[in-house]
């Protein structure tokens, strides 16, 4: 069993920020809770510098501004695996971002060791340790936590610290630790930026499918949907779901009783709704509508292209021993195709055209006739 220190009250935590200020790498991990909120709720923060293992536990902790700050010093290198959702929580309760990241499932992807590869998965196969992930539907935000929880909670970052060198030490062979720090640098970029009630609309599935007016009405609809979610705290589904705003969209309801009228909402949506609604579409600036959303995968000739593209980076990712998903995937080779079709001084430059990327396909794709 794993000796851990739990920290839950901010004298503890200043002691320990203070014997972490040495440390030259923190391993870490967050657990959290997401169902109908927006934002996720943070239930644990585990976090290991090779000597000492802590469970932070936010819920008791009033104060953690100066742990967040640990993670801004560009000397001390900050482990995760899969870091995408902690990279999220982070960014709401830190209101920051790593400055120094290692992502161990990239790292894994950058070895030719498999996509996506889960943190038991490479344990396992780094370590030959299996672990008990019986505690992985855990409530997080539950107290006390029990001791078969903290145990699961603390194997998260003492087996990560331990496959760590392993890592390290295939990208330095195969000359892809720059490689590893262009994909980390990339993965927190934006993380900060709050969510825009003007271009939510562009997100919003089938929205391609509305005319310039129609577009209008969406427009306002997205701007409110996502205000009022931030308010509350609530997943956009839960205030509004995306099916229901191009059904609003299309048929422009005028009256609160159109709206009960549609099959598109549920009852729920117009009984808590629907005076809102017909307000905000009113709102609609008819005058000045939307552009038509371009989508560039409905034009003549983009599947043949698409599949060129597609052929010829498979080809790459065999030879240079790297993951087709890391290395191009759908959405790569559909932003790629945006950049030589609509202008590449229109668009920005596609990620397949960026460092390490570039390297490996640059030539091949200049050369493909799309």
């Amino acid at each position: 069993m794993l000796t851990f220190d739990y920290i839950e009250d901010d004298a503890s935590l200043a002691k320990l920020v203070q014997q972490y200020q040495s440390a030259d790498l923190l391993v870490l991990d967050t657990e959290f809770v997401r169902t109908r909120t927006y934002y996720a709720r943070l239930g644990l923060i585990q976090v290991y510098d090779g000597t000492t293992l802590a469970l932070i536990d936010p819920v008791a902790v009033t104060d953690l501004s100066e742990f967040w700050a640990l993670l801004t010093d560009t000397n001390r290198l900050v482990v995760l695996h899969s870091c995408s959702e902690d990279l999220e929580v982070i960014a709401r309760y830190g209101q920051c971002q790593p400055a120094n990241l290692f992502d161990s499932q990239i790292a894994a992807s950058l070895c030719g060791m498999g996509h996506g590869v889960g943190y038991a998965k490479l344990v396992e196969q780094c370590l030959e340790v299996n672990l008990d992930k019986g505690e992985s539907r855990t409530d997080w935000l539950k107290r006390p936590l029990t001791q078969a929880q903290l145990n699961y909670a603390a194997n998260d970052v003492y087996y990560l610290y331990n496959l760590l060198p392993q890592l390290q030490q295939k990208l330095a062979e195969l000359g892809r630790t720059e490689w590893l720090a262009e994909e980390s640098q990339r993965m927190t970029e934006g993380r900060l930026t709050a969510p825009d009630p003007e271009s939510a609309y562009l997100k919003v599935k089938n929205a391609f499918q509305l005319s310039p007016r129609q577009l209008a009405h969406l427009k306002v609809l997205a701007s409110w949907r996502l205000t009022r979610a931030l308010e509350k705290d609530l997943a956009l589904g839960f205030v509004l779901k995306d099916h229901a705003m191009i059904g609003l969209a299309k048929k422009q309801p005028k009256s609160v009783a159109d709206i009960y009228k549609m099959v598109e909402l549920t009852e729920q949506e117009k009984r808590i709704n629907a005076k809102a609604i017909i307000s905000v579409m009113a709102q609609a600036d008819l005058d000045n509508p939307p552009q038509p959303i371009d989508v560039i995968a409905l034009k003549p000739g983009y599947k043949s292209a698409f599949k060129a593209l597609k052929n010829c980076l498979v080809a790459l990712a065999e030879q240079h021993d790297v993951a087709i998903e890391l290395l191009g995937s759908k959405r790569h080779i559909h932003e790629y195709l945006q950049w030589r079709w609509q202008g590449k001084s229109q668009t920005k430059q596609p990620l397949l055209m960026q460092g390490w990327r570039a390297e490996i396909v640059a030539d091949s794709l200049t050369a493909i006739d799309v």
